[in-house]
């Protein structure tokens, strides 16, 4: 650890009880108990030493959405008792290198990507969990403000490939809040739409939803992991 680690393990360490109260506070709104929430630190351009402050701090989930930085930190921070989410957008020939250390896939979004994670996987000794990316842009106007994922009507067909698939688990639907609109009609969308894949697949129960800037909306529509990234660990250039 670098000698300023003590001042950022205290400002992790704040940040995180202000996140915690404020999931408390959003499931208390929503008549929910705070144990159906995961909180999944979101690192992208962040040390490696940050998920190890963070680890100590309790929280054992960790996403990244670039490959290369991922495989390189998850090697660094090398903690088995972790959980690793891989929540960018996945090329198919990235399938296998991302299958390597990543438990869970949120941003699984055609039926191609399907395969390739299914064959990425067959030597894993614990299946591949998948969720499957819905596009939440405008009802009226699709593609219109979103922000990747499958259109609602095709969610079932991408879903139904994930479960057939015996090296992978359906964990659920994952969504990204479009820009430009209030995030809770949305995250309504989508509590609908993960709904409609748990009457065929009831073990579908994770709904991936809520950032920095919307996890209230997110936990009020059902989330059962929000994505936070800015709000625990702060702003860092632009990429941000």
């Amino acid at each position: 650890m670098s000698p300023g680690s003590d001042e950022r393990r205290a400002q992790l360490a704040a940040n995180l009880a202000a996140v915690r109260a404020q999931i408390e506070r959003a499931c208390e709104r929503a008549g929910r108990s705070p144990g159906e929430v995961t909180l999944i630190a979101v690192t992208k351009t962040f040390p490696a030493d940050d998920v190890r402050l963070l680890a100590e701090l309790g929280v054992r989930d960790f996403g990244e959405n670039r490959h290369q930085e991922a495989q390189q930190k998850v090697a660094e921070v090398a903690d088995p008792k972790l959980t690793w989410h891989f929540v960018g957008q996945l090329q198919a020939n990235k399938a296998r290198a991302v299958a390597e250390y990543a438990a869970v896939v949120h941003s699984v979004d055609r039926v191609r990507l399907v395969g390739a994670l299914r064959r990425a996987a067959a030597g894993r000794e614990q299946p591949l969990r998948c969720l499957v990316q819905v596009d939440l842009g405008d009802a009226a106007q699709p593609g219109a403000g979103g922000r990747g994922g499958v259109p609602p009507d095709q969610v079932a067909e991408v879903a139904d490939a994930v479960a057939a698939a015996p090296e992978l688990v359906l964990g659920g639907v994952m969504a990204v809040a479009p820009l430009g609109t209030p995030p809770a009609p949305a995250f309504a969308r989508l509590a609908e739409t993960a709904a409609e894949v748990r009457t065929k697949h009831p073990e579908a129960t994770w709904v991936s939803a809520g950032m920095s800037a919307d996890l209230e909306d997110a936990i009020a529509h059902g989330a059962t992991h929000v994505r936070l990234g800015r709000r625990l660990l702060g702003e860092r250039g632009n990429d941000r």
